[in-house]
């Protein structure tokens, strides 16, 4: 199954789904920025791989913006070579506005982890080679405030159909890609992996690169480099 035909069950599946308060707002960034997704894998999403990142949802100054997972502008465009038109939400957060690569915002944890790539392997050619990443579930989610609620966060009943159509849309890119280790950003993105991943993988955690986590900010680069030498990763 293409990658493509992944996202498209998985943007459809997802749009069948209702969301109550205190969430008020929902981007889906595979519908609006689905042209710099797109060539996101189709520049990138060559298969084999070797390790597959899995984070757990869009940020509101990365992905959120530019379609592409962790998706820090400046690395997006300059590092990636990817710049594609961004549409707007349908229904657009007062507080969360979607400029696109217009947007003058830094998503933190997309600096941080498209920096590492950058500076272990020089080029995201020889970082993709063997890497690929790829957020858990596409939706982010806004309370009134413009406050974030994460997946984890849902109440039961609209948690459960969700993740079932996540962990679907995951165990088929991963049988896609065929990756000798599947590896969660974080801890909830580690325990869908962990249920999705195929028997032969090796699956683990990496630190979140988030400055909302206190121990990435202490020298995260250094830390997720320990981390996945640990896990057998070789970098």
């Amino acid at each position: 199954m293409s990658l493509k035909s992944i996202t498209d069950d998985l943007a459809r599946e997802l749009a069948q789904l209702r969301f109550s308060p205190p969430v008020t707002h929902v981007y889906n960034p595979l519908c609006y920025a689905r042209r710099s997704y797109d060539r996101y894998l189709r520049r990138y999403g060559r298969r084999p791989k070797r390790v597959i990142l899995v984070g757990m949802n869009p940020g509101p100054w990365g992905m959120a913006q530019t379609g592409v997972p962790f998706g820090e502008i400046g690395y997006v465009r300059d590092w990636m070579a990817i710049c594609e038109p961004v549409d707007r939400p349908a229904s657009e957060h007062p507080k969360r506005p979607v400029e696109g690569f217009d947007c003058r915002r830094s998503e933190v944890s997309g600096r941080r982890l498209w920096g590492w790539a950058a500076e272990t392997f020089g080029s995201p050619q020889t970082f993709f080679r063997h890497f690929f990443v790829a957020n858990y579930c596409p939706l982010m989610f806004m309370e009134a405030t413009g406050r974030n609620r994460t997946p984890d966060k849902l109440p039961v009943a609209e948690k459960r159909p969700l993740l079932a159509i996540c962990d679907a849309a995951l165990k088929k890119t991963l049988n896609h890609f065929q990756p000798q280790f599947v590896i969660g950003i974080g801890a909830f993105a580690a325990g869908r992996v962990a249920a999705a991943a195929p028997d032969d993988s090796v699956t683990g955690q990496i630190t979140h690169p988030s400055p909302a986590n206190p121990r990435a900010n202490r020298g995260w680069r250094d830390i997720v480099s320990d981390e996945l030498r640990q896990l057998g990763v070789s970098i």
